[in-house]
């Protein structure tokens, strides 16, 4: 099930609201990432306190382990990880793709070693709806061919993929578009499809599999082949083109994208979900989101800072535990309890857990409010004066 109900647009950008079978989620959003049944170093409870109203899961993976036997004696991913709000999977084809030569590709599917033991698998459309069925996820996504920016098939380095290979490739992930839909009736799946834009950096080809789509008449449609190693002018000619043409009566969502700028920009364009593993990667490199720009906490002027991360963030390792009602508040300055950048410095010197740990619920917690604050500005009619203080307070600097 999915109702989409679209509340409010300023030019292309959207708010709007989705049900799902697992509950109410406001666009537009971001979705946390958690390819193997759990997003890296952040509990459940941690994620729905810092306002997660969806995460993703890893077809792929989850198919490798732990194995769909596991998962369907659970009924699904829901209660097999302990997260009762909506999740979206995808279909397995970028982690194919993504095998290189490792894998090969034909009409009825693509043929690969597993990662994990060896065995000889054979991944199809109709095997990913399988797949994802006994996942029980509230959103599907069809099994597709990510269309590479750097040619496969010339094997060149730089030589980049021709409008023609583009073609076959688009058009390949539109017959398989066909079969998951039908396979997806035929297991009776009481859960969401979505269909996937593809045609590389060629925007006549992202017409052609925008309408091809559209008549398969999929619930929501997504973009995808973007963040895949093209420059970031070419992704976002892509997205400015294809991304107001998307049906408006439909959810959008651009896959695996990106900065807080990306995010923004897309939201610009009329997308509506959001997914990306920067936060939590970038968090376990040192790497920091704030308001005022990205700060590397590796850096040796953090080594004695007394400053939170970002000042003006409620996040647990921002601002600490609210003190209890009649409480002192415990030490920090403006009366904040968080934990210092030097101390953060510290936990990642010396390559203690907690630090990634810290890192990744502050990055989530920027990535996640950075979105509600998209859909307060939405709903006041003030979304141009907030993406203009975006950009000022993103160039200021930490």
């Amino acid at each position: 099930m999915l109702k989409f109900e679209l509340l409010k647009t300023d030019g292309h950008a959207r708010r709007g609201r989705m049900t799902l079978n697992h509950g109410v989620v406001e666009t537009p959003v971001f979705m946390p990432v958690g390819t193997y049944g759990t997003v890296k170093g952040v509990s459940p409870r941690s994620l729905e306190e810092m306002g997660a109203q969806i995460i993703l899961g890893n077809t792929f993976h989850l198919w490798m382990r732990p194995g769909l036997d596991v998962v369907k004696q659970f009924g699904g991913l829901h209660k097999f990880e302990l997260w009762h709000k909506p999740m979206l999977t995808d279909s397995g084809g970028f982690q194919v793709w993504s095998l290189g030569e490792m894998r090969k590709i034909s009409e009825e599917g693509v043929k690969f070693s597993s990662p994990v033991n060896g065995d000889k698998l054979f991944l199809t459309p109709e095997v990913s709806m399988q797949i994802q069925t006994i996942l029980n996820s509230d959103i599907a996504m069809q099994f597709d061919e990510c269309t590479p920016y750097i040619s496969v098939e010339t094997k060149t380095k730089g030589q980049l993929t021709t409008e023609a290979e583009a073609r076959s490739s688009m058009e390949l992930s539109l017959r398989w578009a066909k079969r998951c839909k039908d396979e997806f009736a035929r297991l009776e799946n009481p859960n969401a499809l979505f269909g996937i834009v593809q045609g590389g950096m060629h925007t006549a080809l992202r017409d052609e599999s925008l309408a091809g789509l559209e008549k398969l008449d999929f619930p929501g449609i997504a973009v995808g082949g973007l963040s895949v190693g093209e420059p970031k002018e070419d992704m976002l000619r892509v997205l400015k083109h294809i991304g107001p043409k998307l049906p408006a009566h439909k959810p959008h969502y651009l896959m695996g994208v990106g900065t807080p700028e990306d995010l923004i920009a897309g939201v610009e364009n009329g997308i509506d979900m959001f997914d990306c593993v920067m936060p939590t990667r970038n968090a376990r490199n040192g790497t920091l989101f704030t308001r005022f720009g990205d700060l590397k906490i590796r850096n040796a002027r953090h080594k004695a800072d007394e400053q939170p991360l970002d000042v003006t963030c409620t996040c647990y390792a921002c601002a600490g535990t609210p003190p209890a009602e009649g409480k002192a508040i415990p030490y920090f300055e403006g009366g904040r309890a968080g934990f210092s950048r030097a101390y953060l410095h510290h936990l990642d010197r010396c390559g203690e857990m907690l630090g990634p740990m810290l890192a990744s619920i502050h990055n989530l917690h920027y990535y996640l409010n950075l979105m509600r604050e998209v859909r307060e500005a939405l709903d006041v009619g003030k979304f141009g004066e907030f993406v203009v203080k975006f950009h000022a307070d993103r160039a200021r600097g930490v």
